[in-house]
């Protein structure tokens, strides 16, 4: 097996901005693993926050003996061996664990959400995310979000009434409301709370910061609309320390440090009474169609990642009636 990787900046269509920081690109390592003919494709979205860099990509990548990848592939192992290499970095993981479920799938010759025991008419409808904008911008990015079923807005700063207020300007589709972390008064939270309920919306995340289980758990036993935790569970061990203090959990692959785990997750999430949410971050249509992959398991999605860029360097994936479509293409099903 031979290891090839080459770094990407994915340039996004508008500045990004969220409760806490703002960007215009995000660095991507493109990943690929060669065996027998086969070449399997995955991907690293390393947002700032996450602390991930083309530089720690590189040097986690050099340290990777994918002589010991045998076929049939143990993904269990090689996750352990990848965080036996370094901690953290789950964002870099999740490309070799992406680029090994693509190849998996192509040396069987089936898609990916077939070996993992899906149903494509079981996909959920994803959402199309606004980031925080002057009501100009917001209203020019909801003209490319026509196609889309629900909205997602960001939200954690001073103006949140007014950023719903000009959403509702322009559609009344159901929205989704991301805080990242940034609301931090309990009382003045639900009041909101109820009123973002009377304009529509259908699921709260990540509210109060990842550090305060109390008042996330507060204001979920108060809330009459879901509340999800985010940044708060990043992959398998944070399932159940979720119980009690949210209703539900986002899933997003450049936390889970792949497929194999976020499957994981899903499965410790339904035993325990949680909903499903799987996410992405600023993505190209490999780790898409990844998540996609997984996506008919969960009760919501937000997986937008090409809407929102310039320059994807592979081909859309089916979309329809608001929801990705997958295909019978081996593996992810990428088109390259």
């Amino acid at each position: 097996m031979r290891l090839t990787y080459q770094p990407f900046l994915l340039e996004l269509k508008h500045p990004f901005t969220i409760a806490k920081f703002s960007r215009t690109a995000t660095p991507i390592m493109l990943v690929q693993l060669h065996y027998e003919g086969f070449t399997g494709y995955g991907e690293a979205s390393m947002v700032p926050y996450m602390g991930e860099s083309h530089q720690s990509a590189t040097e986690f990548l050099d340290k990777v003996d994918v002589s010991q990848f045998k076929y049939p592939f143990d993904f269990e192992g090689i996750i352990s061996y990848l965080d036996q290499l370094a901690p953290g970095q789950p964002a870099i993981k999740a490309a070799v664990d992406i680029a090994l479920h693509d190849l998996d799938g192509k040396l069987k010759q089936q898609p990916c959400w077939q070996l993992l025991g899906n149903e494509p008419k079981l996909m959920p409808i994803t959402s199309y995310t606004v980031g925080i904008d002057t009501p100009d911008v917001m209203v020019r990015k909801l003209e490319d979000a026509a196609s889309f079923k629900v909205i997602k807005v960001k939200l954690g700063s001073s103006d949140d009434k007014a950023i719903i207020n000009t959403i509702r300007l322009v559609t009344n589709v159901p929205l989704y409301v991301d805080a990242n972390q940034g609301w931090t008064n309990r009382e003045q939270s639900l009041d909101l709370v109820h009123w973002l309920h009377e304009q529509g919306v259908k699921l709260i995340e990540q509210p109060f910061s990842k550090t305060d289980p109390d008042s996330n758990a507060w204001l979920t036993e108060h809330s009459p609309i879901p509340i999800i935790g985010d940044e708060a569970v990043q992959r398998l061990p944070d399932v159940a320390k979720a119980k009690g203090v949210y209703h539900g959990i986002n899933i997003k692959l450049m936390k889970s440090a792949g497929m194999f785990e976020a499957k994981q997750m899903i499965d410790e999430a339904r035993k325990l009474g949680l909903q499903l949410m799987i996410g992405c971050m600023s993505e190209t249509s490999c780790a898409t169609l990844a998540a996609a992959a997984l996506a008919p398991q969960c009760d919501y999605a937000d997986l937008d990642g090409p809407f929102l860029t310039k320059n994807n360097p592979y081909t859309m994936p089916g979309f329809t009636d608001g929801k990705w479509v997958l295909n019978d293409g081996p593996g992810l099903g990428l088109i390259v």
